[in-house]
């Protein structure tokens, strides 16, 4: 699934994203450390992985990345 990154705070590595229909959900610091990235910024694309109902993201990368 893709989104856009809608807030980021570098302090906590957590933030949240715009799903392409619109839900906004929110990551923690375990979904970004799989992807090696240090940071990111608001309106970057990002392709994530999601479990459970109401969805987890467990993995988040750019969208022009692999999800590991």
């Amino acid at each position: 699934m893709q989104a856009t990154v809608r807030s980021y705070d570098g302090g906590t590595r957590s933030g949240s994203v715009f799903t392409d229909d619109g839900t906004v959900l929110p990551f923690g610091a375990d979904a970004l450390s799989t992807s090696g990235l240090r940071l990111l910024r608001p309106g970057q694309r990002v392709q994530l992985r999601c479990d459970g109902d109401p969805p987890h993201i467990t993995a988040l990368t750019l969208a022009t990345l692999p999800l590991p």
